[in-house]
């Protein structure tokens, strides 16, 4: 935990024994950081602030959405910023803010084990940079809010930027023809659209947030117009994700476009080769046809002649004058008779 008191001069880091004391001056305002809220934390948050056990619970668990409440001495904001993880997932990075008369509390929320250590303090690191710098000179804690805040809202300009650098390359492959396996460039389109849906969320929720804080009395005149530009900032962080997230929808239309005309193509070229098949079995037929009535029509003169060239002693026809030339005209008629059906069947 972090106690400093900024002042004209800048900042300077105090003992936690100071605090209570600090509290009590007029010279300053008092920054309290809290990297991470432990049960040391918590209990300064509760008996040296006297916060509310629902706002100490809410630093100590992970808030999934963004939330605002106003007490009677101090506001209470959870916001979020984005980092970017493994096969697109976005992170919620959570910081969470105590706004009072004379001091400021940032908490930063549970983070993931997934995320760098430090990128949970990249705002309030980046800010305190500027006041040791000279850049910065808050003299109100809402002024200080403002400076973390802005800070936090560049983060998922930051952010926006990088997926829409992503969409760009997406769409000159999806142009250039070189898209590669389908399905991963699927799903590298769908987590584009992921993180940029995640950050327009963020921007959406934080913007209504600030927006009801705009209207509170008890801020004074200056706290309102910072509270406004900072309901402006995160609105146009919305309207930016919005607009890209359009850019990226167009893409995956004319992707998919571009997969229903192969596909098409692919279902003609298919079709085609599988009439093509039809009419070689249907030839195939045909050709069988004629060769089986050809067969049949032969197979009756064969037959005839099978039977009387057997060599028995007591056939019929074995000593009968006309029994050759009946014979041939049995083939004959019989050969002739089938070569007629199979003619009119259209065999032949």
């Amino acid at each position: 935990m972090d106690v400093r008191l900024v002042n004209d001069e800048g900042v300077e880091q105090r003992p936690l024994q100071e605090l209570p004391e600090l509290l009590e001056r007029e010279d300053g305002l008092v920054w309290v950081d809290i990297p991470s809220c432990d049960q040391d934390a918590a209990r300064v948050l509760s008996e040296v602030f006297g916060f509310h056990p629902m706002a100490i619970h809410d630093c100590v668990e992970r808030n999934r959405v963004p939330k605002m409440h106003a007490y009677l001495d101090h506001v209470f904001v959870v916001l979020h910023s984005p980092e970017g993880g493994e096969r697109g997932h976005v992170h919620y990075i959570e910081l969470d803010q105590f706004v009072g008369r004379n001091y400021l509390v940032t908490v930063h929320g549970p983070v993931n084990p997934a995320v760098a250590p430090g990128a949970a303090l990249r705002e309030t690191r980046a800010v305190l940079a500027r006041i040791q710098a000279g850049r910065l000179r808050p003299t109100t804690p809402f002024e200080l809010s403002y400076a973390i805040v802005t800070t936090l809202i560049r983060s998922q300009e930051d952010y926006v930027e990088t997926v829409t650098s992503d969409v760009w390359q997406l769409e000159q492959r999806v142009t250039g023809g070189q898209v590669g396996d389908p399905e991963d460039f699927l799903n590298e389109l769908f987590r584009a659209r992921h993180g940029l849906l995640a950050v327009r969320t963020m921007g959406a929720l934080s913007g209504a947030i600030y927006g009801r804080m705009s209207g509170l009395t008890r801020i004074s005149r200056g706290g309102q117009r910072l509270v406004a530009d900072i309901a402006d900032q995160f609105d146009r962080v919305r309207s930016l994700a919005d607009g890209e997230r359009e850019y990226l929808q167009g893409v995956i239309e004319f992707y998919q476009t571009v997969l229903t005309i192969k596909s098409a193509l692919i279902g003609q070229a298919q079709s085609a080769e599988v009439k093509r098949l039809t009419e070689a079995s249907y030839t195939q037929n045909e050709e069988i046809k004629k060769i089986s009535a050809w067969a049949a029509i032969l197979f009756a003169p064969t037959f005839i002649g099978t039977v009387y060239g057997m060599n028995f002693d007591h056939m019929p026809e074995l000593h009968w004058i006309l029994g050759y030339p009946m014979a041939l005209v049995l083939m004959a008629v019989l050969s002739l008779t089938l070569y007629m059906v199979f003619k009119r069947r259209g065999w032949l």
